[in-house]
């Protein structure tokens, strides 16, 4: 589980070197509208959801989790830096759907190896630790930038460069430093006929967690249009790798306590705070109309990660047997996915017509209608 996550923390330094700063090469340097950035960005964690489906399910049906996770890992890491040659919002769509594929590989046998390296009792610390580490990583990441952009006065194209190189260390430390033990003999080919497919045997609380996150999510569209409404605000384009970097230090430190306050307190309680707090952060962002606005907003917009992301993945685990646990992930970010697209889209359509504010309105009431659904899940069982 430790060298998982330092996995994740130089994955996400070397992508949170590009991506604080897409929506704003898009925008500007290729001429992209607030509706091809959703599009692209919609479009790319769709993808990344699809695959996530097919790689869960496949890793219950082998022994082996590893060999997908650096497959994921490796395609990512080569296709990411690419955006610094892009001549338009296409081929950077291209890219971002290499790159997603990359992460749909490896997602969900990932987090069932982490699921299952660790007690039930500290599931959500685990998770949390994991997160904290990711976010530690797009800590790193966007002070890089910064300091290309403002101290090497880099063009932002050799910036997205710098990028493979933190990528490439990932995956040898993914190659060298994981060792997985195949699973019992359950996965014996005898049993792997028996094993049920699809969504079955996965059960109605967590068919309620999903409906639950699914309608949330259709509210909660790319973080891009936050970097463009800071932007709107008066952040500097120097200064977003700054903000979106401050925005990972409270990610980072809330996750750990946030992973093991559910392991205490439940999950459910801390979800439904955390999308509370999303509520309440897009509601002030559509009506934010100062520069500081931006920044306050950002790191609280930060504590709904450290109680939702470590915790949700958690209560994935609690909620399904370990013998389907890496379709369950993949259903989880399935769902995600599936409305990953058109709440981009929705958002983007509702900002170039309406503005900002109706579709930070937008997210907000979506969210507390996902809290409703949430309310009626079972609470989740937390054996092995």
């Amino acid at each position: 589980m430790l060298v998982l996550a330092l996995v994740s923390f130089l994955t996400d330094a070397s992508s949170e070197i590009i991506y604080p700063l897409l929506p704003i090469f898009l925008t500007t340097v290729l001429g992209a509208s607030a509706s091809a950035v959703g599009a692209i960005e919609g479009a790319a964690e769709t993808t990344s959801a699809l695959l996530k489906l097919a790689s869960g399910w496949w890793s219950d049906r082998v022994s082996r989790r590893k060999p997908l996770v650096v497959a994921g890992y490796a395609l990512a890491s080569f296709a990411r830096p690419l955006v610094a040659v892009a001549q338009s919002a296409a081929q950077v769509l291209a890219i971002r759907l290499t790159d997603r594929v990359g992460k749909g590989v490896r997602g969900s046998p990932r987090d069932a190896l982490i699921a299952e390296s660790v007690d039930p009792s500290i599931r959500g610390r685990a998770f949390g630790f994991h997160r904290a580490a990711d976010h530690a990583g797009a800590v790193v990441g966007p002070l890089i930038a910064f300091a290309l952009l403002r101290w090497e006065h880099l063009p932002l194209r050799t910036v997205f460069l710098v990028a493979a190189l933190p990528g490439l260390l990932s995956v040898l430390v993914l190659v060298l430093g994981v060792r997985e033990t195949p699973r019992e003999s359950r996965m014996a080919t005898k049993q792997k006929a028996t094993l049920p497919r699809g969504g079955s045997g996965l059960g109605r609380p967590f068919w309620m967690f999903l409906a639950s996150v699914l309608l949330f999510t259709l509210g909660n569209s790319t973080d891009a249009f936050l970097i463009l409404r800071a932007n709107q605000l008066g952040v500097s384009v120097a200064l977003v790798p700054i903000l979106w970097a401050a925005l990972h230090v409270v990610k980072s430190a809330a996750s750990v306590p946030g992973g093991a306050l559910s392991d205490r307190l439940g999950r459910k309680p801390l979800i439904l705070a955390g999308w509370a707090v999303y509520a309440a952060v897009y509601f002030a962002f559509g009506r934010a109309s100062e520069t500081w606005h931006a920044w306050a907003l950002f790191l609280a917009y930060g504590a709904f990660f450290g109680l939702t992301e470590g915790t949700s993945a958690a209560m994935v685990a609690d909620l399904v047997g370990r013998e389907r646990r890496g379709t369950a992930y993949g259903w989880y970010y399935l769902a995600v996915g599936i409305g990953a697209l058109p709440a981009s889209l929705l958002f983007g359509f509702i900002w170039d017509r309406l503005g900002p504010a109706a579709a930070f309105q937008v997210g907000a009431g979506l969210a507390f209608l996902a809290a409703v659904v949430l309310l009626s899940v079972r609470a989740p069982r937390r054996e092995a």
